[in-house]
C-alpha cells in the first residue's frame, strides 16, 4: 500500500494519530524507531536546524525539498512535509505539490499565511483572504489527482490569532469545500475552543501541541482526550529538536570542565549509533564487493 494511502487512512479514523516532527534524518530515524506509525518534517526544526534562523520563511523551497527527500528516504512510516504557504501563489504551490509527490510525500501543510509566513506560535501573523486560499488548494488538488489522488492536502488556517474561532471554523469548511483531506487549526486557546473545531468543521481536524511540554499557544491535552474529541492527528513539531538541544547543552555544560567519565547517561553508546544509521550494513557490502578491504 501506498504510505499516502497508509496516511489518509490513518487520518479518516480520527484517532489522535501522533506526528513527531522531524528537523534531520537521525530525528525521523528515531521518531520511526520508537513506534510512531507517522512523522511530520518540521519546517521550524529546518530552518532552526540547518540555518540557525527562525521560522520566518528563510528556507527556500529547493532547501526544503532536498532535506525533505533526506528524510523520506530514510524511514518507512509515512512522512507529511510542510509547503508553507505554498511558497508564492496559487501557481506556485501547483508546482511545489507535484515535486513534493515526485519525492515520495505521503501529504503535505499548506497554509493561509501572508508570506513571507512564521511559526504559528509567534507573534505579527497576517492571512490571505480565504477566497484567495480556497482557490491554492483547488490548485493543489488538480495536482494530486493526476499524480496521487491519496496524497494528503493538510490545509493549515492560523486565523484564530488573527480573526478569532469563528473565521477558523469559517476557513475550515471553506477549505474542506475546496477538497482539502485534513483541517489544520493553528493555536487554539482552549479545550472548548477545539470541542468546536471538532464539532462544526465537516472534516478531520489536526491541532498542534508544539514541543508537548510547554504546549505553546494550545493548551496542553492528553492524547486520549483529544482522541475521544474526534481528532484527527496531532502534531508535535519541535518537540525532537528542543529535546536534542537540551540534551546537548547537559553533555557540553559537563564536559567544559573536563572529561565525563562514567555518564552513560548523556549519551548514545557508539554501537547504538552504529546501528541507528546503518552501519553494520554496508559493512556487510564492503565484505561482499570490496574482497580486498581489510578489516
Amino acid at each position: 500500500m501506498k504510505k499516502s494511502t497508509l496516511l489518509k487512512n490513518m487520518i479518516a479514523e480520527r484517532k489522535a494519530l501522533v506526528c513527531p516532527g522531524a528537523h534531520d534524518v537521525i530525528s525521523a530515524k528515531l521518531i520511526e524507531r520508537a513506534g510512531f506509525r507517522a512523522c511530520q518534517v518540521s519546517g521550524f526544526g529546518l530552518s532552526a536546524s540547518y540555518l540557525g534562523l527562525p521560522d520566518m520563511a528563510f528556507l527556500s523551497f529547493s532547501e526544503a525539498l532536498n532535506f525533505s527527500k533526506n528524510i523520506i528516504d530514510a524511514v518507512e512510516v509515512p512522512v507529511m512535509v510542510d509547503a508553507d504557504t505554498g511558497f508564492g501563489n496559487a501557481i506556485n504551490a501547483m508546482r511545489v505539490t507535484e515535486e513534493f509527490i515526485k519525492i515520495g510525500a505521503a501529504g503535505m501543510n499548506i497554509e493561509d499565511q501572508v508570506f513571507p509566513k512564521r511559526c504559528g506560535h509567534l507573534e505579527g501573523k497576517q492571512i490571505i483572504p480565504m477566497e484567495e486560499m480556497v482557490l491554492k488548494i483547488k490548485a493543489c488538488i488538480e495536482v494530486k489527482k493526476k499524480l496521487d489522488p491519496d496524497f494528503v492536502i493538510n490545509a493549515r488556517t492560523d486565523a484564530i490569532a488573527v480573526s478569532g474561532v469563528d473565521e477558523a471554523i469559517r476557513r475550515g469548511n471553506a477549505y474542506a469545500d475546496a477538497g482539502a483531506d485534513l483541517i489544520f487549526i493553528e493555536a487554539p486557546r482552549t479545550k472548548e475552543d477545539i470541542k468546536r473545531l471538532t464539532r462544526e468543521i465537516q472534516a478531520p481536524i489536526s491541532i498542534n501541541l508544539f514541543d508537548a511540554v510547554s504546549g505553546g499557544k494550545t493548551p496542553l491535552i492528553s492524547i486520549d482526550e483529544l482522541r475521544e474529541m474526534g481528532v484527527a492527528r496531532i502534531s508535535i513539531p519541535v518537540g525532537p529538536l528542543f529535546a536534542a538541544i537540551r540534551g546537548m547543552i547537559n553533555y557540553l555544560d559537563v564536559i567544559k570542565d573536563g572529561i565525563a567519565e562514567g555518564r552513560d547517561d548523556l549519551v548514545v553508546p557508539f554501537a547504538e549509533f552504529k546501528e541507528l544509521i546503518g552501519f553494520n550494513k554496508y559493512r556487510d557490502l564492503e565484505k561482499k564487493y570490496l574482497p580486498e578491504f581489510i578489516s
